[in-house]
């Protein structure tokens, strides 16, 4: 019997960690599957292209769009490139190996479930999903500071040329949403982030100080603006499945070690996007 085509999902495969590198030697996916990889690779450019080369020899596509790992520029880092820069390093390095990404032409899934377009986005975050009680960026960072839960993009993502980070996004989702009122709204979007798009699942944080650094209010209404079947992100390292409007929403990475030896593996740790898989 014929397996039936997959869009499939997955995230935050850190291939840094030594203890994960097994479990993406093991990702596989049947004649016709597509894979969406969602994010925080890696951080050096070289793991990047190694991991991404192996799933395009095992998916018949794979959908890349970058998370705040592969934009840090580290000291043990031979690419020495900051910012937009380095983004562009990376878009050319997966255009060789035939990945899609932010920057190319949307492709259109039309197996189960479709026909769909899926849109890898790249938008980072403003610091607008602060910390309650405080009235703006700054004093939310301060806050942030005093507990000691600091995202490492504060020293290792660099947003050359742009003066902030938040400025960077602001100029990404401005020009994000301009492409997305181009699309034919006749085919339904997947709409594909590291961070997500809307700030509801950052309320589960262990750590709510941290959901500064997880996306941006400027999205919090793309999911009924615009004709939306799904939206997939990761970045949280909580996978998981919510629903918002009625639009699903699939945090599907894998983490750490040190979190999914406690929590056990994602199931299934290749996401089901179309076809739906049940509410979780």
């Amino acid at each position: 019997m014929t397996a039936t085509p997959r869009l499939l999902a997955i995230s935050d495969l850190h291939v840094s960690h030594p203890d994960n590198q097994p479990v993406v030697k093991e990702l596989r996916g049947a004649p016709g599957d597509w894979l969406i990889v969602a994010g925080d690779v890696a951080e050096r450019p070289d793991e990047v292209a190694w991991v991404l080369e192996l799933l395009r020899e095992r998916f018949e596509t794979v959908v890349w769009v970058p998370g705040n790992h592969e934009l840090w520029t580290t000291g043990k880092d031979p690419v020495r490139l900051n910012g937009v820069a380095r983004y562009q390093h990376l878009v050319e390095l997966c255009r060789k190996l035939g990945v899609y990404t932010p920057e190319d032409e949307f492709p259109v899934w039309t197996g189960p479930g479709g026909p769909v377009r899926i849109a890898p986005l790249f938008l980072l975050y403003d610091y607008t999903f602060r910390v309650a009680g405080t009235a703006n960026k700054e004093e939310s960072l301060a806050y942030a500071h005093q507990t000691g839960v600091v995202c490492t993009d504060e020293y290792l993502l660099h947003p050359d040329p742009y003066r902030s980070r938040d400025e960077w996004c602001r100029a990404r989702v401005a020009a994000t949403e301009q492409r997305l009122a181009a699309c034919d709204p006749e085919i339904p979007l997947v709409l594909v982030n590291h961070w997500p798009l809307v700030r509801s699942p950052t309320r589960v944080l262990r750590y709510p100080e941290f959901a500064q650094w997880c996306g941006t209010e400027l999205t919090a209404d793309w999911h009924r603006r615009f004709r939306v079947a799904a939206v997939v992100y990761g970045h949280l390292h909580i996978p998981r499945t919510t629903y918002h409007d009625g639009v699903p929403h699939l945090e599907v990475s894998l983490g750490y070690p040190r979190e999914w030896r406690v929590r056990g593996m994602p199931e299934p740790l290749l996401r089901p996007v179309l076809p739906a898989g049940g509410a979780e």
